[in-house]
């Protein structure tokens, strides 16, 4: 989606790249400034895909509680099999939940489909600026995720993940509306 700036903002924040690259990458088309101002812009909480499955799950009459950081016991967030997941931040002992449906012991993730590595999707790209670290941090959000998943699962609980691109289209939001009402129902 592309916002559009008045006279004043776009002369503010030039488009084009300062030139500075390191050997061996792409370079960016956009400005120090300008990316910095484009990725302040990025919310964590309260995003355009969550207000639209919280008004699908509103419609089908769940209740629901939003942002809940669920405690995790530390047992549970190990690697079960000897397998090693690599994640960037330390060990979490909570993990926020994007919507909870206490009654239905379900909890809903609305992920974004280039921040969590939505396979096959035309939205999960790879940046060609400084892609080892961009790969490095994409890559260690989808690790963390699946942890998430597995303690919740451990403690009993349902996780359901939510793509971005399925709330964008009307057609993919009937499809959700039928998927959740028949895990829910």
């Amino acid at each position: 989606m592309r916002i559009r700036l008045s006279r004043e903002r776009r002369s503010t924040f030039p488009r084009r790249s300062d030139g500075r690259r390191t050997r061996g990458e792409g370079k960016d088309r956009l400005s120090r400034q300008r990316r910095s101002w484009n990725m302040s812009r990025i919310r964590g909480k309260d995003t355009t895909p969550e207000k639209r499955v919280r008004s699908l799950l509103h419609r089908l009459g769940y209740r629901f509680r939003l942002h809940v950081r669920m405690p995790v016991p530390f047992d549970s967030l190990s690697a079960s099999s000897g397998e090693r997941v690599r994640v960037r931040c330390r060990t979490p002992r909570a993990v926020s939940v994007d919507t909870l449906l206490p009654k239905h012991k379900t909890v809903i993730f609305v992920h974004g489909c280039f921040w969590h590595r939505h396979r096959g999707c035309k939205n999960c790209t790879t940046p060609t600026h400084r892609r080892a670290w961009w790969l490095k941090k994409l890559e260690g959000n989808a690790a963390r995720d699946k942890l998430h998943q597995r303690a919740l699962r451990k403690l009993g609980w349902r996780p359901v993940v939510v793509w971005e691109c399925q709330t964008e289209k009307l057609r993919s939001l009937q499809k959700l509306s039928k998927r959740l009402s028949k895990l829910l129902g």
